[in-house]
């Protein structure tokens, strides 16, 4: 796949998931990201079983460079210095104020390089009367209203992956090529902040534009309800996924899939509005028909009327579908100390290539020979 951001140079001082996702995000498009690590110890997100090469590290790492630096100590803060006069973007998702204690504030890293794109990541804004505190994926989720519309009130858990950490990265590096953008015509880079509460709210944009147009407060079974939405265990105890909308033609075609070609003359069931009111109903039924087969043959049966389905896969299956197949989603490569490593590629594709070649998060200090001591030399001719 090209590499559009080729010739980009990124500073990552993150860690756990929102920083180092934006810089994968960017990693994956080409540009070259140093990720700038304690000694020791590096990412607090390696750390596992004794080691520091965790599944949840390697998730937001690939495609980086590894480097340790303790820019408490005064030789290496030097060489920080020459990496952000060298670099295009730097990344941190520092609390804020601390980037301006460790020496890597704004205004200090924009005064040593003029055309740094400086993002900062936070968890409530770099401001205001919740700055300070303390923000996890599931605080930001909640805090957006976001966690409202997950949490099944019969059953009151905290469900599902970090995606409050993974969209706030996302938005981070969109915000970052954003500003490398800017900069072509500028000439000068910009500072860019995102916090987590920021991402989800504007993640969540659908149920406020309910509440700002119709007074309507969503919840957990609001949207399934309004696009009819459906998840049916079926007879070998594997479940499938609906997502019928509104067109008459998906709604005959599981009618005739069920063998029930006059369900929808029910006046419960008749059109848009009766099957929103009437859901759970229609669940029930819905849920003693699809009881019946197994779900290769509902899949089979409702491919061939064209109804909007798919197995409900866990990550064993997924991967392993023939149509995930044929789009190479698995991709694998191998990491000169760690071995074997497999990943999903990235969905973008460019010119209609597709992003097959990885390399594998570094371990801790992994390109501290190739990045860090040509800039000690450097220095040290210097004097």
């Amino acid at each position: 796949m090209p590499k559009v951001l080729e010739g980009i140079k990124v500073l990552e001082q993150g860690t756990f998931i929102t920083g180092p996702a934006a810089g994968m995000l960017l990693a994956d498009l080409g540009a070259e990201v140093i990720k700038i690590e304690q000694p020791e110890t590096g990412d607090p997100f390696r750390a596992f079983r004794g080691g520091l090469y965790s599944p949840h590290f390697q998730t937001y790492n690939r495609n980086k460079k590894s480097v340790t630096l303790n820019t408490k100590n005064a030789g290496d803060a030097a060489v920080f210095d020459e990496l952000v006069r060298e670099a295009d973007v730097y990344i941190q998702n520092f609390r804020p104020g601390a980037a301006e204690r460790l020496g890597a504030g704004w205004e200090r890293l924009h005064e040593l390089n003029p055309r740094l794109v400086y993002c900062a990541i936070s968890g409530f804004g770099q401001d205001g009367p919740a700055s300070g505190r303390p923000a996890y994926d599931t605080v930001a989720q909640a805090a957006s209203a976001y966690l409202n519309l997950l949490i099944n009130p019969a059953n009151p858990r905290v469900v599902g992956p970090a995606l409050a950490d993974a969209m706030t990265g996302f938005y981070a590096a969109y915000g970052v090529m954003g500003a490398l953008i800017a900069r072509q015509r500028t000439g000068v880079g910009s500072r860019v902040e995102v916090s987590m509460l920021e991402a989800m709210c504007h993640f969540n944009l659908d149920a406020f534009t309910h509440f700002f147009s119709e007074g309507e407060v969503m919840g957990p079974f609001s949207r399934p309800s309004v696009s009819q939405s459906y998840v049916l265990e079926c007879q070998d105890g594997k479940w499938i996924a609906l997502h019928m909308s509104s067109p008459e033609k998906f709604w005959q075609g599981l009618a005739d899939a069920i063998e029930q070609p006059g369900l929808f003359k029910d006046e419960r069931f008749a059109d848009r509005e009766g099957r929103i009111k009437h859901q759970p109903e229609l669940i029930e039924l819905l849920g003693a028909a699809f009881r019946q087969r197994t779900r290769a043959q509902w899949c089979e049966r409702l491919e061939a009327r064209d109804v909007p389905h798919a197995p409900m896969y866990d990550t064993s299956e997924a991967l392993e579908d023939p149509q995930a197949k044929h789009l190479q989603l698995a991709i694998e490569t191998e990491h000169p100390v760690m071995g074997p490593w497999r990943t999903v590629r990235s969905p973008v594709s460019f010119d209609g290539e597709r992003s097959l070649s990885v390399t594998a998060p570094p371990v801790l200090g992994e390109h501290d020979e190739e990045v860090i001591a040509p800039l000690r030399e450097r220095l040290r001719q210097r004097g």
